[in-house]
């Protein structure tokens, strides 16, 4: 996208907003389910700025326009947003978010347009108590509007809602069925009083039909609602993409069907004497433009975001399993990609996603990617949220790391993984930093932690050992993961900035990663990421304080141990990365042959 189209983008959406008497505008990076991954038409905010990282929110005014980013994406919103006449807003402490900031620019009586339907009731109440904070009468205060779709007018060629028919999940790798999972919805329901519950939250609808659609990128799901009584449950979906099979499996559950677009004259008919249950980071405010005022609401965690997050034992053997196939599908591709290295071969970083599709392709029930692959050489690797693209990419020529974080939806089981390999010579101030790194990253795989902990308060225990060396990252040590779900799934989340409730807590069953990081500014990022399994401690010392977890690796690829300097490493933490190897080469050397199992041999040998 040229400059010169955002710049006029950005006028045409001014001049609506003055035809409106508007003062400003919010475009978030959302739609009506608050997903992470959006579909196309969804997608306003990349559209209108040029910035292609998944979250950011961007503020338009008569005379600025910014757009609000975290760390992860300070480089790359820079770079994209240059001579765009957009302003990269630093997400950090001490600088004002962008409620904060529009508080602040704005006068009294000014109005701020955001859509309903991308906005979530969490959020707007959010907005309205930032507005508050600057005026002492609500007459004389910021007025939020959400009621237009102003981008709308603007987006002549705004791309189709997708249409891709609903697939059922593989019954062999189903553990629980649907009506049993509504069964649970529904008592959790009864326990708190709710007569009526609204789930718009797309992975929570897929896991609770034992449904996957194909809506969204990287993600097996579908657009969809919907409303759950004591009685009755109905699904509100875009009828093209019920098929005949899925419409009896369906009805088998128990589960009607109806309009997309009905969901919102469903909730019209509530009266007062129901109690309606949502998530308020779930639901978008324009899903309940028809809702009476006089109809109360249980605000809280979706009950099927809790169940999901804990994965029976017949899905972690699924998931194992999964690990296994992805485990050969890399040994392939490590071993193929650095034979085609040494033969001179001139690679780029396009190349290795498009390897990486290619084995993985090959596995069974391989579904697709389950994120973009992040494949970064050298600087490119600094960038957390890093994606080569056919107009910006590297060779992968010299000397320097490349950073590799890649996944697949598999049937049984979803991926996450990120190793770094070194490209010719690597410097001992990079094996300094690799070797933290992985020092962090045992750190948190041998940790145990009380049952029920609240998970960003884990945090500390990775990031120790870089702290000790003065030394950080800024993105989480780890987020939860789907059962060929999403691969960003909570409600867990190993972040110490994050905020500690109740649903947060660690249970035996949960999946998330740990992935702590070191970036250099325009030299080079490390990243180690396995994905990890809260268990029981198997043989506790002790009984009489509680229960204890840790965590099981399941994740299996090698770490490149050409990277280490073992004399910055322990001997318990070379016994732990030696131990690993071995469980790696055991569970793959019977799945590889030739090449990839010369490979594995030689990659995990003892240190």
């Amino acid at each position: 996208m040229s400059k010169s189209a955002i710049q006029e983008r950005i006028s045409q959406l001014r001049q609506v907003l003055k035809n409106n008497d508007i003062s400003a505008i919010i475009i978030p990076s959302a739609d009506p389910h608050l997903s992470e991954y959006l579909p196309e038409y969804w997608q306003g905010r990349q559209w209108l700025s040029g910035f292609t990282g998944s979250v950011g929110t961007l503020v338009v005014t008569h005379d600025f326009a910014g757009l609000w980013a975290d760390s992860r994406y300070w480089v790359q919103a820079a770079d994209q947003l240059e001579d765009t006449g957009i302003t990269l807003q630093k997400l950090q402490p001490g600088s004002p978010n962008h409620a904060q900031w529009l508080a602040a620019n704005l006068n009294a009586g000014d109005s701020v347009a955001i859509d309903g339907n991308v906005l979530s009731l969490a959020e707007q109440d959010r907005l309205l108590d930032a507005f508050d904070e600057v005026v002492d009468s609500e007459e004389d205060g910021i007025r939020l509007i959400t009621e237009l779709d102003l981008l709308g007018e603007i987006w002549q060629d705004r791309p189709e809602l997708p249409s891709a028919q609903l697939y059922a999940h593989d019954a062999q790798f189903v553990s629980q069925s649907a009506q049993e999972k509504l069964a649970e919805v529904r008592a959790q329901m009864q326990e708190i009083g709710a007569t009526h519950h609204l789930i718009s939250s797309l992975d929570d609808l897929a896991w609770l039909t034992n449904l996957r659609g194909s809506d969204v990128d990287y993600n097996p799901v579908f657009l969809a609602h919907m409303i759950v009584t004591a009685d009755k449950a109905t699904l509100y979906i875009d009828n093209v993409k019920v098929g005949e099979d899925i419409a009896k499996l369906l009805a088998d559950a128990g589960i009607s069907v109806a309009d997309y677009d009905q969901v919102q004259s469903a909730l019209s008919e509530l009266t007062p004497d129901d109690l309606l249950l949502l998530d308020p980071n779930k639901v978008a405010v324009g899903t309940l433009n028809d809702l009476g005022d006089d109809i109360a609401m249980i605000e809280q965690i979706a009950p099927s975001t809790l169940l999901k997050s804990v994965k029976s034992k017949e899905d972690i053997e699924h998931v194992r399993e999964a690990m296994r196939q992805d485990g050969a599908a890399l040994c392939e591709f490590f071993s193929e990609f650095e034979a085609r290295l040494n033969n001179g071969e001139r690679l780029s970083e396009l190349d290795v996603d498009s390897m990486l599709i290619e084995v993985r392709s090959k596995q069974p029930h391989y579904v697709s990617p389950s994120f973009p692959t992040i494949a970064g050489f050298n600087e490119n690797g600094a960038l957390p949220h890093y994606r080569a693209t056919e107009d910006k990419f590297s060779y992968l020529e010299g000397d320097g790391l490349l950073l590799i974080d890649s996944g697949a939806q598999y049937q049984n089981g979803t991926t996450d993984i990120t190793r770094v390999v070194g490209i010719g010579n690597v410097n001992e101030g990079q094996k300094r930093d690799f070797s933290l790194v992985l020092k962090a990253h045992i750190a948190l795989a041998k940790a145990c932690f009380p049952d029920g902990i609240a998970s960003p308060l884990i945090d500390a225990i990775c990031r120790a050992p870089l702290w000790q060396a003065q030394m950080d990252y800024g993105h989480g040590t780890g987020h939860g993961v789907g059962y060929f779900l999403n691969v960003h799934e909570g409600p867990q989340v190993i972040a110490y900035a994050a905020s500690n409730p109740p649903e947060r807590a660690m249970k035996v069953g949960m999946i998330s990663s740990n992935e702590p990081g070191l970036y250099r500014e325009g030299r080079w990022g490390i990243r180690i990421e396995n994905l990890v399994i809260n268990q029981p401690v198997p043989t506790p010392q002790e009984t009489e304080f509680g229960h204890y977890l840790n965590f099981e690796t399941v994740t299996l690829c090698p770490i490149d141990t050409r990277l280490v300097n073992p004399s910055l490493l322990t001997q318990d933490e070379i016994n732990w990365l030696n131990d690993y190897h071995t469980h790696v080469y055991n569970e793959l050397k019977d799945r590889v042959e030739g090449e990839a199992l010369t490979w594995l041999t030689e990659r995990t040998q003892a240190i």
